[in-house]
């Protein structure tokens, strides 16, 4: 745990206080912002929902451009930009008054929240190597899981308290938050040297129109097949995040079990990923293994599922024991197939184009987050156990094509590394 929170490693380290410090904004916000927007500013459910959608495209557009301005202008650079961009979106969240600044404010917000996380990616994947690297992908989930957890927490005051001041001051509080994420990132170039240069290796000084910022000769990545087809596939397996956050909930309402269980099943969550994740990574440097663990992880996802439907058939104390076993299979599912998902990310991608390859991937993820409410809503919710039962049945598959797709570039890779040996 001490490994975790302060990583000898100064780009580590640096990238995990400005993940406690995001983490906590992300938190904050989370738990007061819906409140925020309609008994505050005084917007509807519709209205909100219509411009965080729209400002979920800007995520993904934000989250595929910022891989080639990774390329050009350097990771650490962009991730700065990125967060200062959300940070000063969240503040302007206190000006807004109607619809259509709300609408302009989120699409900021989301914008530069997808840039600031591609920028991340490329930073890991150009500074770090082999284990390593997912490895410390890994200590940063927990990071994040658990200071988000530490930010509800603290959010509750303004819960508590249900006034106009309270929320407008929770909403203040997680812009000053993301900009103290700023700080460990713009002290880093300073502390290490070599940052810049690593950023930038093997990336041209210009890239003309249609070039995404590789070095010559190297593959765009919407033209990798194989990078593409992981993507999708890690996507689709992404999804599991929106049936613990919008499924779970809703399902439960329409089961035996108290939705106070609600907050049980986010706890065991929490906790399990804390416990689990930077185990889970161990190995998955190695694609073979990564995409084992993906198909380990769909199987896992797909029981989740299976539990998830039986605890609608159940009494109160059956179907608080199921949802309860649902939420440690999905737990379990989630931290294999978020550790295969990574080590496919970073080992399939061709390293000359760190950035574009990773905005690729964050954009599959950036994807996953706006279907995810709209698949879960659509299948489990609407068509209860035949719905569950779909859904379990697309992530088993998800996850073995995964493994497919990781075992056939394992393969391909060794058998080009035998041809040159031999030549």
């Amino acid at each position: 745990m001490i490994q975790t929170v302060f990583p000898r490693d100064p780009v580590a380290r640096a990238l995990t206080f400005s993940t406690m410090a995001f983490a906590a904004s992300t938190g904050v916000f989370y738990t007061v912002s819906v409140l925020y927007f309609t008994r505050v500013i005084g917007l509807s459910a519709g209205t909100v929902g219509l411009g965080l959608g729209i400002a979920g495209g800007a995520g993904v557009v934000g989250s595929f451009l910022a891989g080639r301005w990774s390329d050009r202008l350097g990771a650490h650079r962009v991730q700065v930009w990125g967060l200062v961009v959300q940070a000063v979106a969240l503040a302007a969240y206190s000006f807004t008054a109607d619809a259509v600044s709300f609408t302009l404010v989120a699409v900021a917000a989301s914008a530069g929240r997808g840039v600031q996380g591609t920028a991340r990616q490329a930073l890991l994947a150009r500074w770090f190597t082999g284990p390593e690297r997912v490895e410390v992908r890994a200590r940063l989930r927990v990071v994040t899981n658990v200071l988000i957890g530490l930010g509800t927490l603290a959010a509750a005051v303004a819960l508590l308290l249900d006034t106009a001041t309270a929320y407008r001051t929770a909403m203040v509080a997680t812009a000053v938050l993301l900009l103290g994420a700023v700080v460990p990132l713009l002290r880093l170039p300073r502390r290490v040297p070599e940052l810049a240069a690593r950023m930038l290796e093997d990336a041209p000084a210009s890239a003309g129109p249609g070039d995404d910022g590789g070095a010559e000769g190297a593959p765009h990545p919407l033209r990798d097949r194989t990078y593409v087809a992981s993507v999708v596939l890690n996507a689709v397996m992404a999804m599991q995040f929106g049936v613990m956050t919008v499924g779970v909930p809703l399902w439960v309402a329409t089961t035996d079990a108290p939705t106070a269980v609600v907050s049980a099943l986010l706890v065991v969550n929490t906790v399990l990923v804390a416990l689990l994740q930077v185990r889970a990574s161990r190995g998955t440097h190695d694609v073979r293994a990564a995409g084992r663990a993906v198909r380990r992880g769909g199987v896992l996802l797909a029981a989740a599922c299976v539990l998830y439907a039986a605890a609608g058939h159940g009494s109160l104390a059956a179907a608080t024991a199921l949802l309860v076993l649902a939420a440690a299979a999905h737990s379990l599912g989630e931290v294999l197939s978020e550790a295969g998902g990574w080590g496919m990310a970073f080992e399939l991608a061709d390293p000359r184009r760190a950035g574009a390859y990773q905005g690729l991937s964050q954009t599959g993820y950036a994807l996953a987050a706006m279907a995810a409410p709209v698949v879960v809503t659509a299948l489990p919710v609407r068509f209860g156990t035949p719905g569950w039962l779909a859904l379990g049945a697309v992530f088993a598959v998800a996850g073995a094509a995964a493994a497919e797709v990781a075992r056939r570039a394992a393969g391909a890779r060794a058998g080009a590394e035998a041809v040159r040996a031999g030549s």
